[in-house]
């Protein structure tokens, strides 16, 4: 069948003449169908036949409505045991096949047995090279290439000139594979592969001795399987079989079809020759009928088209689109009446998102008109899913029949958090992610509002850096948040699941079940991607439990994302009925009015072929296993198939989330095709442009600078020393975060920032000072009061130590200053406005002075930044000082100095400088002793009479050139005005 004819509706127009009975409709009829999907496919287009032609007649001429279908068996995938099985019996005494392994006890099994050959391999990257080796089995069973085979001379002679690494792998799959081999044999079993070729081969030998009496066809079958295509053969040679084949090229020229290459030929060694044209979309359908022992001169075409057939035309410009490198020399001599694809169209967008946007809006205007069918295809189920979200914006329902992978379900992230919460002992991240996930106690609204308002308070109880491991700490979390209560009815739940160390894998997944019954009880079951889960933990549980899987409980949650990859999660029947999305899998045999190639990107369509981590290239040459190029040819025949559509836009995005995207190599040859002539009516100018304004809100004016004005109440408020200080910088910042009151929250499990290290300095100095203790075994309690992580810890410890051990080592140097004050708060009244703030240490001079000392972990302010006032918080708890505002303390400031704890070369333990604000010795910079409490006091007069009792606009950047922190730059919008001043 010709790529235009297209495949299921006219695959139905044929059949329903040559084979429908009067009285039994199409009940007589046996289908053999490459997949499930293909039987949904094909079944749609009988309904779409029979609603055309008003049913079917009956004896007396009349139109019957009912309808009997024929019997539609399933032949292409590796579980036959539902589809073929049941059709043939092979369960009977002369058939004598042995029942599957099964596919979940063989991966695990393997598991074990390539850990006896490499003894200490993760538990995580064993099950992932056990599953690659039983896919590599997979492979070769279904070129029914024996064991045996790997050390024949074909590969033997491959052998020298492999890499180290390839013959390893060679070896250790080849022992394997025979240990896996003897223990099948022990258990009376086979693979799911060697019984689906026996099945084959039974129904081959079985139609071929006594041809059934009822009509056989097999419809859209292109797997190249050797037991499959002799099955085929026979099909083709029954008395009322046939083989009908999708999108196959009749116009190709001889000498086209042969420049294929050998594909597969027996006369050829190896098979699988170096020079053959795998990437052509006709490849693999000469593999088959090479396999079957079928000429390409037997193959006829088929005699109807269906309801969506396009211009034969398209069939030709498709066979020239393909043509191998040699052929499409020809390109040059072709007329442009054989260049011209009327109805294909190309649509070239700047950006994944603008690409679904114009897709989606392709698919609404296409639904104007009535009965009208769409289909968008793409292998990008990202892409996909953005069209669907987009398609919603006009209720469209359009689901991705593609599926989506289990983890990213509601049901299968739960299960996921639930492993990670176990492996990770109670991190913040994964713990809040899972008591907030919208499964959990999702029966009643009150009582899920009752406990997402108690999850907000842990959350923000918990942010910052990160605590100890484990739930020990978390609980003391939890009660400073006044949540014991509820925290001693969750951490039962939870307490199963922080068990470290290595168990059964059978019993780490009883300990998620319980756990997530318990917090979301049925609901995590309920929906079909919960019955999904259920079923894949049900299978891996009781699978596990047989074979004795341990694991590492770290390890749990990547293999269970890695398993849970491969379960895809199918939307039910109630999408829209003329819009599909289809992958490429899915699309095939399929059929709409407008059909949109999406995605037409390298890597994405065709994707980047993966080679085999097991077995070299040239050793599946060598055994005639197709390549990793040879999956590029079955999406070449995909897109073949779609471009046979009456209408089709083909897409592709200019860029994608890693920068500028190579076009697709089909998409290249298209315009190379079409020339410079025919390539700008195909373009598709139109959409992308309406995209683009679909979202447009026209020019608006740039965002004014931020400048508000409080009323005088709301001014009115206490400054801290650290406060006034930004206040003379920014006075936006100060407004946010002392009038408004917004305080800036630290992410989750955050990395120790200036402030925690600043916190955790300044508490040991405190306790050291009060305690007279060795400041070493200070500095540990303290640390361990605080309840961080030992990791954290263990990286900031050293240099925290060094630090405090300069500062204890300067303080001892200066016998002369007596501390006085240690983390000390005091206040003052100026104007009727309180200031207030806290001095880190103030120490007695020998002549009565005072020394004001603060406590850096970072770099102090420069001298500039004094002079400017934008860092007079010394200067002011000087002016505190000597006003009274300490409890008991009676003198003059004179000294004031910053104690930084950064990294110093001059100090003997690598940390720790003494720095002053003032204008003294060598500097360049600062303000002079006798003046700096006065110019202090001058700019605190002056803030207090502009902001505070006065009404000039708290002005977001005021001073751009003065130190600040970014905390509030989005809510001042300051990309939206600051390239305007």
């Amino acid at each position: 069948m010709a790529a235009h004819r297209g495949f299921a509706d006219a695959l139905v127009a044929g059949l329903v003449p040559r084979y429908a009975d009067a009285e039994l409709g199409l009940a007589r009829l046996t289908l053999l169908l490459p997949s499930t999907r293909a039987i949904r496919t094909v079944t749609e287009a009988f309904i779409r036949h029979f609603g055309e032609h008003g049913g079917r007649k009956g004896p007396d001429g009349q139109r019957r409505a009912g309808l009997l279908l024929p019997r539609m068996v399933v032949v292409g995938d590796l579980d036959l045991d539902e589809a073929l099985g049941p059709l043939l019996d092979p369960l009977a005494a002369d058939a004598d096949i042995p029942p599957a392994a099964d596919p979940t006890f063989r991966w695990l099994r393997i598991a074990e047995l390539i850990a006896g050959e490499r003894p200490g391999l993760p538990g995580a990257a064993l099950l992932r090279l056990a599953h690659e080796t039983a896919r590599t089995m997979d492979r070769l069973l279904v070129e029914e290439i024996a064991p045996e085979e790997l050390l024949g001379d074909l590969v033997l002679d491959t052998l020298g000139d492999l890499a180290e690494h390839w013959r390893k792998s060679l070896a250790l799959f080849a022992r394997v594979q025979q240990m896996w081999r003897f223990e099948l044999d022990e258990r009376g079993q086979v693979d799911a592969a060697t019984r689906r070729n026996l099945l084959f081969r039974h129904a081959a030998h079985s139609w071929r001795s006594n041809p059934p009496v009822t009509p056989i066809v097999a419809a859209g079958v292109t797997s190249a399987a050797p037991a499959l295509a002799r099955l085929l053969r026979v099909v083709s040679e029954l008395p009322q079989g046939s083989v009908v084949l999708p999108d196959f090229d009749l116009a190709l020229a001889d000498h086209v079809w042969d420049e294929l290459g050998h594909a597969g030929a027996p006369d050829v060694q190896p098979p699988m020759a170096r020079g053959d044209a795998v990437t052509h979309p006709q490849y693999h359908l000469k593999l088959l009928l090479n396999r079957m022992g079928v000429g390409r001169e037997e193959v006829q075409p088929w005699h109807r088209a269906g309801l969506g057939a396009a211009p034969p035309a398209r069939s030709q410009a498709l066979s020239s689109l393909f043509l191998p490198p040699s052929a499409s020399r020809g390109w040059i001599d072709l007329l442009p009446e054989k260049r011209r694809m009327a109805g294909v169209r190309l649509m070239q967008t700047a950006h994944p998102e603008e690409e679904a946007q114009a897709i989606a809006l392709l698919v609404r205007e296409a639904l104007e008109v009535p009965a009208r069918r769409v289909a968008v295809v793409t292998p990008d189920r990202g892409l996909a899913g953005r069209v669907v979200d987009h398609l919603r914006r006009w209720d469209i329902q359009a689901d991705d029949s593609a599926g989506r992978p289990l983890p990213q379900t509601a049901a299968g992230r739960l299960f996921l958090l639930l492993a990670q919460v176990g492996a990770e002992s109670a991190a913040p991240v994964p713990l809040i992610g899972l008591l907030q996930h919208p499964l959990v106690r999702a029966g009643d609204p009150a009582t899920r509002a009752k406990w997402l308002e108690r999850v907000r308070r842990l959350d923000l109880a918990l942010r910052g850096p990160r605590r100890a491991p484990g739930l020990d700490a978390i609980g003391a979390v939890a009660e400073e948040a006044r949540l014991d209560r509820w925290w001693a009815e969750l951490e039962p739940m939870l307490t199963p699941l922080v068990q470290p160390g290595s168990a059964p894998l059978a019993d780490l997944l009883d300990r998620l079940i319980g756990a997530g019954e318990t917090l979301a009880g049925e609901t995590l079951w309920g929906r079909e991607d919960g019955r999904a889960l259920a079923a894949f933990v049900e299978d891996l549980r009781g699978q596990a439990r047989v074979v004795g899987t341990v694991l590492d409980a770290a390890e749990l949650p990547a293999v269970l994302r890695e398993a849970m990859e491969r379960v895809a999660v199918r939307p039910a029947y109630g999408g829209h009925p003329r819009v599909t999305i289809y992958g490429l899998l899915e699309s095939r045999m399929g059929r709409a009015d407008l059909v949109i190639c999406a995605g037409l990107n390298e890597g994405v369509w065709p994707a980047t072929p993966s080679t085999d981590p097991l077995l070299a290239p040239a050793v599946l040459r060598a055994l005639g296993v197709p390549g990793a190029d040879f999956r590029i040819g079955l999406a070449a025949h995909d897109l073949a198939g779609a471009l046979g559509a009456p209408e089709v836009v083909l897409s592709r995005a200019e860029r994608d989330a890693g920068g500028p995207a190579i076009a697709s190599r089909f998409w290249l040859r298209v315009q190379a095709l079409l020339g410079e002539d025919l390539l700008p009516r195909h373009h598709e100018l139109r959409i992308p442009e309406l995209a683009r304004k679909l979202d447009q809100t026209g020019q608006k004016p740039p965002h004014p600078r931020p400048q508000p004005r409080p009323s005088p109440e709301q001014r009115q408020v206490r400054i801290s020393v650290t406060a006034l200080d930004r206040l003379r910088s920014d006075p936006y910042q100060f407004y946010a975060s002392s009038i408004l009151r917004l305080k800036e929250l630290q992410p989750l499990d955050a990395e120790p920032d200036a402030a925690w290290r600043g916190t955790a300095a300044h508490a040991i100095l405190e306790a050291w000072h009060r305690s007279g203790n060795p400041l070493p075994q200070v500095a540990e309690a303290e640390l361990a009061r605080m309840g961080q992580h030992p990791l954290m810890l263990a990286l900031w410890r050293p240099r925290l130590l060094k630090a405090l051990e300069w500062a204890g080592a300067e303080i001892a140097r200066h016998p002369e200053r007596a501390p006085i004050l240690f983390e000390e708060w005091g206040e003052m009244a100026v104007r009727g406005v309180t200031i207030f703030g806290k001095v880190d240490r103030i120490d007695r001079l020998p002549g009565g002075e005072l020394a004001i000392i603060d406590y850096k972990t970072g770099q102090p302010p420069s001298g500039r930044e004094v002079e400017a006032g934008y860092a007079l918080q010394l200067g002011t708890l000087g002016l505190m000082a000597r006003a009274g505002g300490f409890p008991d303390l009676q003198g003059e400031p004179t000294a004031f100095e910053y104690w930084t704890m950064a990294k110093a070369r001059t100090s003997e333990t690598g940390f720790g400088a003494v720095v002053t604000p003032l204008l003294v010795g060598s500097k360049r910079s600062g303000i002079p002793p006798d003046d700096f409490l006065p110019e202090a006091e001058r700019y605190l007069h002056e803030a207090l009479s502009r902001w505070i009792l006065g009404d000039e606009p708290f002005t977001a950047r005021l001073n751009p050139d003065a130190p600040g922190y970014a905390t509030y730059d989005q809510l001042m919008r300051l990309d939206e005005w600051m390239g305007e001043l």
